[in-house]
């Protein structure tokens, strides 16, 4: 499934009538994530990227703003880099 295809399923959209306006939010999305450090190529990036999208077309509202939800969506995502853990030193050995 393309992401297009995945934000529609998730939007609840059907047909390709929106899909030009869709692909340019998409973009903006990954755009942003991507100025944010997060690998907007990313499969835990679908989620935010759909959520992005509802909230730039918001059904035709025009109000053209990221929501709450997104926002720490984004933190979170770029804060978890799946690095690996660091050990705690064992300071007790030397006793």
């Amino acid at each position: 499934m393309t992401l297009l295809e995945e934000v529609k399923t998730r939007l609840a959209i059907t047909g390709t009538f929106h899909d030009a306006l869709l692909s340019a939010y998409i973009d903006d999305v990954k755009a942003y994530l991507t100025s944010a450090g997060v690998d907007a190529e990313s499969a835990s990036a679908v989620g935010v990227i759909a959520r992005g999208v509802a909230d730039l077309w918001n059904f035709g509202a025009g109000e053209g703003k990221f929501s709450e939800i997104f926002y720490q969506r984004v933190i979170q995502l770029s804060v978890d880099k799946n690095e690996e853990p660091i050990e705690p030193e064992d300071n007790f050995s030397s006793y």
